[in-house]
């Protein structure tokens, strides 16, 4: 037999007035549903406008035939994935610049001094270079005069179609023009996945890591894509003093995301992605909550 929940609700408008039921029955494909679960479903289902509060009353469950099908076999569902690292205390991410220390500016114990007995609060205090875990170079990283994050535009790091570009590291660990060629990368953010996050914060991370040449980069920036990522220690082969993949695709204004995670987590193709900082003035690159957004049945 199938399974159903019966409830109440009790439906406020922010513009006035209100609507209740009262025995509602909805059929569900798990043992549970949660209430803000069933508040999301009757907003959506009933298409109300102007919804404030929502409260679900005199929740049971029951077992019977499902009376239509169920709602979440025809509705598209957005899949997010994390990209970032965790950034934390005393992480290293460039050998030679400081980790960052992350501590209390007003722990809870002191901030007992300034609230009513029962409430408290914690404060942090982070001091870290900019090129911290996983983070977006702008011009301003590289050119004096270039666009700082303060100025670029949200469209630019915000819901990016996107692709995955997969060249393993154990395959090579310089990545060409020839290795992107055969794609459709043109207004697109491109990811390149090699799969060197899988040393993150070990010593094999930091030396002899994947890389793009600078013919590479002279492909992506020819073809207009909008963003480079890529899941290693830096776009550009460190070894050396000079930085062409930096200095070609930022002095094009494109984009740079270094130190990604979880790229195997994500399709080639079909969905967005999203690498969104600080509004931050005189600043040229900074620490990113990276994502993808997948469309899923």
């Amino acid at each position: 037999m199938d399974r159903r929940v019966v409830f109440d609700f009790d439906i406020e408008f922010t513009n006035g007035g209100g609507i209740q039921g009262q025995d509602f029955r909805l059929d569900i494909e798990k043992d549970e549903i949660s209430d803000k679960e069933l508040s999301d479903y009757i907003v959506a289902d009933l298409r109300l406008l102007m919804v404030g509060k929502v409260t679900i009353l005199n929740k049971y469950y029951i077992e019977e035939r499902h009376k239509r099908k169920i709602h979440s076999e025809n509705t598209t569902k957005e899949l997010l994935i994390d990209l970032s690292h965790t950034i934390e205390n005393g992480l290293i991410t460039y050998k030679g610049l400081p980790a960052p220390i992350i501590c209390d500016y007003l722990s809870r114990e002191n901030s007992k001094q300034f609230y009513e007995e029962g409430t408290q609060f914690q404060i942090g205090k982070i001091e870290m270079v900019t090129n911290t875990g996983t983070y977006l170079d702008c011009p301003f990283h590289r050119y004096e005069y270039g666009k700082d994050l303060s100025e670029i535009e949200l469209a630019a790091f915000t819901d990016l179609d996107s692709i995955v570009i997969r060249i393993p590291y154990t395959d090579t660990l310089n990545i060409t023009a020839k290795h992107l060629k055969g794609y459709e990368v043109r207004n697109r953010a491109v990811l390149i996945h090699t799969g060197w996050d899988s040393h993150w914060n070990t010593e094999t991370y930091y030396e002899n890591h994947p890389s793009l040449t600078s013919d590479a980069a002279e492909y992506l920036r020819d073809c207009e894509v909008k963003l480079v990522g890529i899941d290693s220690h830096n776009i550009d082969d460190t070894r050396g003093k000079n930085r062409p993949v930096h200095t070609i695709l930022l002095g094009a204004e494109i984009l740079i995301v270094e130190h990604l995670c979880n790229l195997s987590l994500l399709p080639d193709d079909g969905f967005s992605f999203s690498a969104i900082p600080p509004k931050f003035k005189g600043v040229g690159t900074f620490p990113v909550r990276a994502m993808a957004k997948i469309y899923t049945k």
